[in-house]
């Protein structure tokens, strides 16, 4: 088993760049690909980006492709999301998982951290 914990959260204007990092416990992390989600109040938790055990393949929603990157840290237990060119409906938890399954499957993910607040104003 994993446990994902975020950090990196925080107030960033529109325009501004954010870094969240996700450290992983658990003696197998390699075995897990990760993935990032969020939720803003009243709406549905969604898929960020994801990459793989190895980090070879990343995947991205739409609506944050072209700016937001997801890497693993070279000890392969760590994530991290560079968010770029934020805009205020980007405001959310955002949430670090785990998954056995694809790192491209959504309903995958087992193992999810605590969340970090992303607030961009305007």
């Amino acid at each position: 088993q994993v446990q994902p914990v975020e950090s990196g959260g925080g107030l960033v204007q529109a325009g501004g760049s954010l870094r969240l990092s996700c450290a992983a416990s658990g003696r197998t992390v390699i075995d897990y690909a990760m993935g990032w989600f969020r939720q803003s109040p009243g709406k549905e938790r969604e898929f960020v980006a994801a990459v793989s055990r190895n980090g070879s393949s990343t995947y991205y929603a739409d609506s944050v492709k072209g700016r937001f990157t997801i890497s693993r840290g070279n000890a392969k237990n760590t994530v991290y999301l560079q968010m770029n060119s934020l805009k205020p409906e980007d405001t959310a938890v955002y949430y670090c998982a785990a998954t056995l399954s694809r790192a491209s499957d959504p309903s995958g993910y087992r193992y999810w951290g605590q969340g970090t607040q992303v607030t961009v104003s305007s």
